[in-house]
């Protein structure tokens, strides 16, 4: 009787066991189902929402803020300033190693003018070491002068090489001074913040005559020139899924098809159950895209780029050429006098 109990229970639980699966089945395939509701052989589509890169605009140095150009939801191109630091200081440091630069440049005139006079003095030292030679070997003059002319001479060499060395002291110190001025000028050029991209400005981050560190954030910008959506694909979908492929963005809300291109296709899986899969399982992982809007149309709506909005993207698989976007699931096209024109 045990054991008849006991095969009851293996069946019950095999039985719920079964509808488990079956359920998990189910609803993974209703999901799937419902990513891809209507569209027709060849194309692919997943949710998501409207992304931007952040970019933190931040000081190199740390100071003083003299002004903030901009308020957050300004829109900015790059090279615009947004915001520039107190650069007193440095001025006052400019100022000095300019005016090192300009007196070692006075020295190196005055050490050349010492060189022609030590070589005038050596040229003359020559002669005299040469006359008294020639005298004492004839014997009109005492050896001891001919030494002294020698040593004079000597005297005369040391003097010139001394003056040639004071000349490169010279000029390293006008180096070191010129060097010094430039990194002043350098540190000055990038108090001076500008706009690296085509965006918007997100959050501003410090107020005037605040004083931050170094590397302190004074603006978040939200870079327009990189817009895009991510979704993910099973891995029969990313296979067929090209860099460059054509895509259509729907935003909720929203009745338009947004023109796009992949510009990422993830080299591997986000999900994966274990480290081996069953055939199955192996189906069943999701590869990440990215699905990218071209820079001019942003530019074009700019007024009404909102990041953070959700949606489905549709991509164009390979293979599939001809085959006509539904209207139905990816939206309405846009009109072709608002698209921007080929220059």
């Amino acid at each position: 009787m045990d054991t008849t109990w006991r095969d009851k229970g293996i069946v019950r639980w095999t039985i719920i066991g079964l509808l488990v699966v079956a359920f998990l089945g189910a609803a993974a395939w209703y999901v799937n189902e419902q990513n891809n509701r209507g569209l027709p052989e060849g194309f692919a589509a997943g949710n998501g929402r409207l992304e931007a890169d952040q970019i933190d605009l931040a000081t190199r140095l740390g100071g003083r803020v003299a002004e903030i150009r901009v308020s957050e939801g300004d829109l900015v191109h790059a090279g615009d300033v947004v915001a520039v630091m107190d650069t007193s200081e440095l001025q006052a440091l400019l100022s000095s190693a300019r005016a090192d630069a300009a007196r070692a440049e006075s020295q190196i005139n005055e050490v050349r003018a010492l060189i022609q006079q030590r070589e005038a003095d050596l040229a003359l030292a020559r002669i005299e070491f040469q006359r008294t030679g020639q005298l004492a070997e004839r014997g009109v003059q005492s050896q001891a002068l001919a030494d002294r002319a020698k040593a004079t001479l000597a005297v005369a060499e040391a003097a010139v090489e001394a003056a040639q060395a004071q000349l490169s002291t010279a000029e390293r110190a006008v180096e070191a001074a010129r060097a010094l001025a430039t990194r002043y000028e350098t540190q000055i050029a990038d108090s001076t913040l500008t706009a690296p991209v085509f965006g918007r400005i997100l959050y501003r981050l410090a107020q005037p005559g605040e004083v931050i560190a170094a590397g302190g954030r004074v603006v978040t910008i939200i870079n327009l020139t990189q817009v895009y959506m991510e979704i993910f694909l099973p891995a029969a979908d990313t296979m067929r899924t090209p860099i460059g492929a054509e895509a259509r963005i729907r935003l909720d809300n929203i009745d338009y098809a947004i023109p796009a291109r992949v510009s990422f296709v993830s080299p591997e899986a986000q999900f994966t159950p274990r480290t081996v899969e069953t055939y199955e399982e192996r189906a069943d992982l999701m590869f990440r895209i990215r699905v990218r809007v071209p820079e001019e149309l942003v530019r074009t709506y700019v007024d009404h780029v909102r990041t953070g909005l959700r949606g489905v993207a549709t991509i164009r698989l390979s293979g599939n050429d001809t085959e006509p976007w539904p209207a139905e699931f990816v939206g309405k096209p846009i009109p072709e006098d608002a698209l921007p024109k080929a220059e």
